[in-house]
């Protein structure tokens, strides 16, 4: 059999393969069937298509070069879909070698399988080859440019962001100390300017965290954790009774059920648990109650935020972990969130992932949105 015929007759066990080898790196670990293959199927179709068609010396140059396959459909297909993939491939936490060791497990799980399939050589064999290694150094090329591309927009983003969010408070607490050294502490207006420095240098010092986490975690790092016994009851307790002070006029619940202990990073998971509480304050419906759960399910601690509310569009819910995404409904009071930068809910997830645990959201109209996490009580061997 030919090599593109085989690749259209073998597309799920190539899959299958892929899939495998995606979630052995660090950051595929925690993501789903779906995003672990995102465009592979795609690819793996406009590829074995593209190789089926008749190919010029100078569309030959130009898939060598980088260049794509000089307008034939699809070769703009294989174009389009490898874009994407290194796009969702950013978002996922894959860094650029890991992008790159995917497509070199991807050739080689090809060709063996090929290979295996028809053990005796045919003539065309070193031209199906040619062909189907032009067409995925045409895709990886692609991919990467998409995956450097995104890394510079989030980057100037990120920088922007930065700006806006730390001037604000800055500006206060430069006008506030200006105002007391001109005023006596007694006076009420100290008083009240006193306040104003310590709640804003509260806000840029949650920013800075989280700029640093962001650092740390960089493109696929793990984040690195402190173990230790954690009653995650008391824990979770602690984050409830902090956001019912920060937000006297909201009604928020905790309900903690069985035992709760384990081995965890407990400022980590701290931080974690707020920043999906802080989330469902902001984002939720004001009248609405926000509820903290922690149960325990065997070797495994379950722990779910939930809101009501506008639900989060289905688009969004596959992005809602990325870095920088700023998400808002338009009936929400709190669509530019004052110290914020949008990585609360990237945070969240790169703890959880470190915990080596799993994070989901699922989001409706009739039954809210919940945030769930799932924790095995200590670290796997």
């Amino acid at each position: 059999m030919r090599l593109a015929g085989f690749i259209l007759a073998n597309i799920e066990p190539i899959l299958v393969e892929w899939e495998a080898f995606a979630r052995s790196l660090a950051a595929g670990k925690g993501l789903t069937r779906l995003a672990l293959r995102d465009a592979a199927e795609e690819i793996l179709l406009a590829t074995a298509r593209d190789m089926g068609i008749g190919q010029s010396l100078a569309q030959q140059a130009s898939k060598s070069q980088g260049q794509g396959g000089a307008g034939g459909e699809e070769s703009d297909r294989l174009d389009q879909a490898s874009q994407l993939h290194g796009v969702e491939r950013m978002g996922s936490g894959f860094d650029i070698m890991e992008v790159v060791a995917e497509y070199r497990a991807l050739r080689a799980t090809v060709l063996r399988l090929w290979r295996a399939s028809c053990p005796q050589p045919d003539i065309n064999d070193i031209d199906d080859i040619t062909r189907f290694n032009e067409s995925i150094d045409q895709s990886l090329a692609e991919a990467v440019d998409s995956y450097t591309a995104r890394v510079e927009q989030s980057r100037r983003m990120f920088l922007a962001i930065l700006s806006h969010d730390l001037r604000n408070p800055l500006n206060s607490i430069r006008m506030a100390a200006q105002v007391v050294s001109r005023t006596k502490k007694e006076d009420p207006g100290s008083t009240r300017a006193l306040s104003m420095i310590e709640t804003n240098t509260k806000t840029i010092t949650r920013l800075t965290h989280d700029l640093i986490d962001f650092a740390s975690t960089g493109l696929g790092r793990a984040m690195p954790l402190t173990r230790s016994p954690v009653d995650l009851e008391k824990l979770g307790r602690k984050v409830y009774e902090e956001c019912c002070f920060a937000y006297p006029q909201r009604t928020l619940h905790f309900h903690p059920n069985g035992d709760l202990t384990g081995e965890f990073d407990a400022a980590r998971l701290q931080q974690a648990i707020t920043n999906l509480v802080s989330n469902a304050l902001q984002h939720g419906s004001a009248e609405g109650p926000v509820t903290l759960t922690i149960a325990a399910e065997g070797t495994t601690v379950v722990l779910s935020v939930h809101n009501q509310g506008p639900p989060i569009p289905p688009a969004m819910l596959t992005k809602i972990f990325d870095p920088l995404m700023r998400y808002a409904a338009s009936e929400s009071t709190a669509q530019n969130v004052s110290g914020s930068m949008g990585l609360g809910l990237y945070i969240a997830r790169e703890v959880v992932v470190a915990h080596e645990g799993t994070i989901t959201v699922t989001s409706t109209a009739q039954a809210g949105t919940t945030f769930t996490i799932r924790l095995p009580r200590t670290a796997p061997a």
